[in-house]
């Protein structure tokens, strides 16, 4: 609250009244509707660039923004855009247009925003104080050097390795890929203009090095099996289900949006690996999906999600500390998925971990300290693997092997609806506020 503004010219909002039409507690006079509009722009814009888990709380997040100030604001949004209509505490209105391309490679600005926002709504900061540290969010440098997330994309390949072939000689090959694969990225974000095509360029690149090196003897597994840990950090499984969970709720041209390009995204890597293929001379038969026999003992498959989400933490640019609560959503996660797919199998299984998943989630994010409930689903949502079954679907197609092609893309349609429904189900079981304290009845006794 400003020091300026004495409590007594507030006007409390009745105790039973919706938080909708509450008089918010302004921290000084409501905002100018040049400023309001300039402020809510900015965190349009910057809710849009960090949108590529969904697109369904920037509404949310503006409209309560905008009152919070004292205005009022209507979205009107797809995925890499909006229109931002505000209206002035004095009914004078502004309209903009807002573009944003969707990522998820800084999370340490949605760690970041989330306090903010609390303010803003609760009315304890004015206008230009709520820009200022917008603006400080947005020209922030990244929470760790380049070769940190170097290094966290090669760990976050490493942990899911033993998910594809929990073999020696994948953990190996994987390091030596997803190296490649990593110094591609890093390299991309200093030369900004081939970002568009980065999935392919990496894609042909890994496919090369895979089949010239690594796929030479079947024992050690199909050469699809061998690459995917080192492609999985650009594999779009996120969106995948990040489109059907927007479906699911009825944000259908968000979601139709996202599942479109999540496709686009999938084939592209797909063609890089044909490419990869063409250009060793190989059979695109030598696409099938072919295993190889375990030979990594339980420590290292236990030892290897702490492994994923220490690179999770640096690709993504997480702030240190919540590797803790990351980590056990992960262990949750896993251990969830693995009993209930023994008992009930591998869908129901699924299901009920993303159930799981997002309600312990919403729990843990409750309070405006608190990680954001995107932060706190984006690793254990990786460990539920849908973007893989693409991947495999499709190359396999491309192999010629067309019954199990089509089997692995049915798999995928199944898997990700169940990831999407199970979403929405635990965000739905536990409210992303804890209920208010009931005040206890006042003493009505007299005393003697």
């Amino acid at each position: 609250m400003s020091s300026g503004t004495p409590a007594s010219t507030r006007t409390p909002a009745p105790s039973g009244a919706p938080a909708s039409t509450r008089t918010p507690a302004s921290a000084s006079a409501p905002a100018p509707i040049d400023d309001l509009t300039a402020f809510l722009v900015r965190l349009t814009g910057l809710l849009l660039r960090s949108s590529g888990e969904g697109a369904h709380l920037i509404g949310v997040a503006v409209t309560d923004s905008a009152r919070g100030l004292g205005g009022d604001a209507s979205l009107l949004l797809v995925p890499e855009a909006a229109t931002l209509t505000v209206v002035a505490a004095d009914g004078r209105t502004r309209t903009a247009t807002v573009h944003g391309f969707p990522e998820v490679f800084r999370l340490d600005r949605t760690a970041a925003l989330k306090p903010l926002l609390a303010d803003v709504r609760e009315g304890r900061v004015d206008v230009t104080e709520a820009g200022r540290r917008l603006a400080g969010i947005e020209t922030a440098p990244a929470p760790y050097p380049w070769w940190a997330k170097f290094l966290g994309i090669v760990l976050f390949s490493l942990g899911f390795a033993p998910l594809m072939q929990p073999t020696w000689y994948e953990v190996g090959s994987t390091a030596a890929l997803a190296s490649i694969a990593a110094a591609l990225a890093v390299a991309a974000d200093r030369v900004p203009r081939p970002a568009r095509v980065l999935p392919l360029v990496v894609s042909t690149t890994v496919s090369i090095v895979t089949i010239e090196l690594f796929a030479g003897d079947p024992a050690h597994g199909g050469p699809v099996l061998l690459m995917l840990p080192a492609l999985f950090f650009f594999v779009p499984g996120d969106y995948l289900s990040a489109a059907a969970a927007e479906l699911a709720a009825g944000l259908v041209t968000t979601g139709a949006i996202r599942l479109v390009y999540a496709a686009f995204l999938l084939v592209q890597l797909c063609v890089g690996v044909l490419l990869g293929v063409y250009v060793t001379g190989t059979s695109t038969r030598a696409l099938f999906d072919l295993a190889a026999a375990s030979d990594l003992p339980r420590w290292a498959l236990f030892l290897a999600w702490i492994v994923f989400t220490a690179g999770t933490v640096l690709a993504f640019a997480v702030p240190r500390r919540h590797f803790w609560p990351l980590l056990l959503l992960v262990y949750v996660t896993v251990g969830v998925q693995s009993l209930a797919t023994k008992l009930v199998g591998e869908v129901a299984g699924t299901f009920l971990a993303a159930v799981v998943l997002a309600a312990a989630a919403t729990l843990l994010s409750r309070g405006p300290r608190r990680p954001p409930r995107l932060l706190l689903v984006l690793p254990g949502f990786f460990t539920l693997t849908v973007g893989s079954l693409g991947m495999r679907g499709l190359t396999t197609l491309a192999g010629g092997y067309v019954v199990e092609g089509f089997t692995d893309l049915l798999k995928l349609v199944v898997i990700v609806t169940a990831i999407a429904v199970g979403l929405v189900v635990g965000a739905t079981l536990v409210p992303e506020t804890a209920p208010p304290r009931t005040a206890a009845p006042p003493d009505t006794r007299t005393t003697a």
